[in-house]
């Protein structure tokens, strides 16, 4: 049979050192009829006494407040305004300010609940207030509580920390997911936005816009001659239409758990969120209808619609997303198939491990059957999980259903994926 023992903290370490000195100091000091001992002993005693009651006196009296935004932009450096204010009248050294931040560090997926030092105050005077800024990263899009706010110190001795919580400043921050611009998308007019854009509409879906005069050639509508010009030059003109229109888009995110690859801001279901809000972005600057979805514990849903306020719910929408579900892609995409209009074009996300690729293609194959058009991005589970790229993409099947992909890998530029 072993034992071990028991693992002390290193900060538990030096005022047990100090405790067991003072007892021997003072049994030495009773075995002894001299003065020196006891004088160890007494300043033994003292230091430890001082250890524990200074750094607990140093946070009393004290206040600290944080403030700063309550919303920002992935990638976007902040500031946060901290004040410590002293309502003694007796000064205080070496104070630090904490917090509860657990943005910080969640960029590389190790967000952990640990307080981080947001400053120290060297000197602050009686009836006194020092303030300073602190500049913190938001690594990565969420909506995250922060604090409390509080105040610790180890000062003169570091035997122990002594803390005072406060709670304020602000609570709450959302960091909205880093949006990268887009000049154009493969996209086809839908049928039931008709004279509302300029894109193509496909063929055969019908005419919208005059685009100028030709010649008759046999089989033209006879309601398409235009006789002005007919009379004019002798010899038989019809009108001419484009069909235009505009695109209405459909993004569907895979927010099952098993199917995003890596972590933290470098995942696979992190570059489809950043995606995801880009094209939200584009959609509405150019006056395109556009929904989002997908199916998770809580459910994604922001309806069709476009401008800037509809832009901004989906902003809102996306920053706090999880890739936390259980239901297969396949099924979300089938369901969108019973509801999207015709014409209309879905944008999906594959990320999707090997033994589901067929059935999300089957569900692809009846989005297409549907009547609607396909937008399809690729992951590279390989890449993101640090592994080596497989040889060929599981999802080459795409371009019999004639829909074409983008393959996106870790690290990409997505400006220039998007934008070549």
């Amino acid at each position: 049979m072993t034992f071990t023992l028991p693992a002390w903290h290193p900060r538990h370490l030096k005022p047990l050192v100090l405790a067991g000195l003072t007892l021997v100091a003072y049994a030495a000091a009773i075995n002894r009829g001299q003065a020196l001992p006891w004088a160890i002993a007494a300043l033994l005693l003292a230091t430890l006494i001082t250890g524990f009651a200074w750094p607990r006196w140093l946070v009393k009296r004290l206040s600290v407040t944080r403030s700063g935004p309550e919303r920002a932009e992935e990638g976007e450096t902040i500031l946060f305004h901290v004040t410590v204010c002293n309502h003694g009248w007796l000064p205080r050294f070496m104070v630090e300010a904490v917090d509860h931040l657990p943005f910080v560090g969640a960029g590389q997926g190790d967000a952990t609940p640990e307080e981080k030092v947001l400053g120290v105050v060297a000197y602050i005077g009686g009836d006194a207030t020092r303030s300073f800024d602190v500049p913190l990263l938001c690594e990565k899009r969420g909506y995250y509580r922060l604090g409390p706010v509080g105040l610790a110190s180890s000062f003169p001795l570091g035997l122990i920390e002594a803390r005072e919580q406060k709670n304020g400043g602000v609570q709450t921050l959302t960091i909205y997911p880093d949006v990268f611009p887009i000049v154009s998308l493969p996209l086809s007019g839908t049928p039931s936005e008709i004279h509302r854009g300029g894109f193509l509409l496909p063929e055969g879906a019908g005419a919208a816009e005059f685009s100028g005069l030709r010649e008759y050639r046999r089989g033209d509508n006879p309601r398409h001659v235009h006789w002005p010009t007919t009379a004019r030059l002798n010899e038989l003109m019809v009108k001419e239409f484009e069909p235009l229109a505009s695109a209405s888009l459909y993004i569907v995110l895979d927010m099952s758990a098993n199917a995003s690859a890596g972590k933290g801001k470098h995942s696979s279901f992190e570059y489809a969120v950043r995606i995801a809000a880009s094209i939200g972005r584009y959609a509405c600057s150019n006056g395109m209808p556009v929904r989002l979805h997908g199916e998770g514990t809580r459910q994604l849903a922001v309806g069709l619609g476009s401008g800037e306020a509809h832009y901004r719910d989906m902003l809102d929408a996306l920053a706090v997303v999880a890739a936390d579900g259980a239901i297969p892609y396949a099924k979300v995409l089938h369901n969108v198939a019973m509801n999207c209009r015709h014409g209309q074009t879905v944008v999906v996300f594959l990320a999707e491990p090997q033994e589901r690729v067929a059935e999300t293609l089957q569900a692809v194959a009846l989005l297409r059957a549907r009547g609607a058009y396909v937008l399809a991005i690729a992951f590279d589970r390989g890449t993101f999980l640090d592994k080596e790229s497989g040889a060929s993409s599981p999802w080459a099947g795409l371009l019999d259903l004639g829909v074409g992909y983008l393959t996106l890998r870790k690290n990409d530029d997505l400006v220039r994926v998007f934008n070549p």
